[in-house]
């Protein structure tokens, strides 16, 4: 990955002090999605990085991560599957609850929406503390897949998310802070 892509996304992000509560850094990616350069940067990034995977499904959190998700799933053409939050899939699914690092939130996921034979890429804007990814890799495993890849525009090298998911995971993201 060129240094201008990582530099470029960087500097593009902005940041939003004490949200989404007082002592939280939050890194808005929207900033970066709406210059068209720099989101098929992105997406041709993460899909070369995941090319020859073999792949099945993308799955992406609710909500940032359905963005590159969609469009990844798009470029290497595969299915799309929504992890949400409660009450948002109108099927039967499975659920998690999990801690944050400002509280506890909820995920679900269709319970038909991937088999055995999927190898998944989960896919999220940022990973932090590991605990959001670590709740919908849980939701992912209750299917059986084969293998389940883990990716990331942004991670947060400081909260230490990667230790909570590899191994057995390997863990892809396209910029440090």
């Amino acid at each position: 990955m060129s240094d201008f892509l990582i530099h470029s996304i960087k500097d593009s992000i902005r940041n939003i002090p004490d949200f989404p509560v007082k002592g939280v850094q939050f890194k808005d990616i929207t900033t970066v999605l709406k210059m068209p350069e720099l989101f098929s940067m992105i997406v041709d990034q993460m899909a070369a990085h995941y090319a020859n995977m073999g792949i099945t499904k993308i799955v992406a959190i609710e909500s940032r991560g359905f963005i590159i998700g969609g469009a990844l799933a798009y470029k290497l053409g595969v299915g799309f599957v929504p992890v949400r939050k409660p009450g948002k899939l109108p099927a039967e699914t499975y659920t998690k609850k999990y801690d944050l690092e400002y509280g506890t939130d909820t995920l679900e996921i269709h319970r038909d929406a991937l088999h055995d034979q999927d190898v998944v890429l989960l896919h999220d804007d940022l990973l932090a503390t590991g605990g959001t990814s670590l709740a919908a890799i849980d939701l992912v495993k209750q299917s059986g897949v084969k293998k389940i890849f883990v990716s990331f525009i942004v991670e947060l090298d400081f909260l230490k998310g990667r230790n909570r998911l590899c191994p057995p995971y390997e863990v892809f993201s396209l910029v440090h802070f």
